[in-house]
């Protein structure tokens, strides 16, 4: 009996210890807890964060001011600028010309070659009658002037009192015999079947030019051969052949040395275009005198 009661008694007792594996495991119920409250704080912050970020942020923008927050701060208005008053441009300075361009030409700086006549009135005249061609006299001119000439005209054909082709040479100069200037016209002329001007209207133009001995004109003939327009230019002497305005059938030459002194021509050679460059404000350069333009 003793022995039951004993046995009942330790049977009890172990009993009422907790064992190990109760010991070890947490309550289920706390965890399940947890994670509710978890998933519920998540849920409400996307539904709360949805709201407040929707329609522009218009429910956030309508919160802060009650948190004491401004998600609009006003922009500082910035003073307007000052107005800077234009200052008046100073008055135009004066253009300074070179000196080189008023001085005084030195005949050892601006010196040019100028020609002259190397033959004179008379001899000219015998030379073209020498050529076949009958030049009168070296005698006063009929105009009753102080000049003096000798000329030559021959009319090949004509319509009554108006030749319909002719030529005319005339050679003036002074008393002296010094040549001012050479002068023909040639109406109608004789040409081949090239258009090439007839020999003997062209022994008048080669002789003429090649007395004088200024070689750069003799290419002058060929122009005047073919009948073109030829304008030559150097050393204070000219030669011109043109066809006339009125006439297409007639034609002028003149070979002259220009009237203008000897120091004048040789600074219009020194300033001349070829020599010196054109000034680059345009003003400038028009109000600059003709000869050193």
């Amino acid at each position: 009996m003793l022995s039951t009661v004993a046995h009942l008694q330790r049977v009890k007792a172990l009993a009422t210890q907790p064992s190990g594996l109760d010991m070890k495991t947490p309550p289920r119920r706390r965890k399940r807890r947890a994670a509710l409250w978890l998933m519920l704080a998540l849920s409400i912050s996307l539904v709360a964060g949805t709201v407040l970020l929707s329609n522009d942020m218009r429910h956030l923008r309508a919160l802060t001011p009650l948190l004491g927050y401004d998600l609009n701060p006003q922009k500082v208005q910035q003073p307007p600028p000052q107005v800077v008053e234009v200052a008046t441009p100073a008055p135009l300075q004066p253009v300074k010309i070179p000196p080189r361009l008023i001085d005084v030409p030195q005949p050892e700086l601006a010196g040019n070659f100028l020609r002259t006549w190397r033959v004179s009135g008379p001899d000219m005249c015998e030379t073209l009658r020498k050529a076949g061609i009958e030049m009168t006299s070296w005698r006063a001119s009929a105009m009753g002037s102080s000049a003096y000439e000798c000329s030559f005209q021959e009319v090949y054909k004509e319509d009554g009192e108006r030749p319909l082709s002719s030529v005319f040479l005339i050679i003036r100069g002074d008393r002296k015999g010094a040549i001012s200037n050479m002068r023909a016209k040639i109406v109608g002329p004789v040409t081949d079947s090239a258009g090439r001007l007839d020999p003997s209207f062209m022994r008048v133009f080669e002789t003429v030019l090649a007395q004088p001995h200024w070689p750069d004109f003799h290419d002058a003939l060929s122009a005047i051969r073919e009948l073109k327009d030829v304008r030559a230019e150097g050393f204070g002497a000219s030669v011109v052949f043109s066809r006339e305005f009125s006439s297409e059938n007639s034609f002028n030459f003149i070979l002259t040395i220009k009237a203008a002194p000897g120091p004048q021509t040789r600074t219009r050679a020194y300033f001349s275009m070829g020599r010196w460059m054109p000034a680059p404000d345009k003003e400038v350069s028009e109000a600059l005198p003709p000869i050193f333009r």
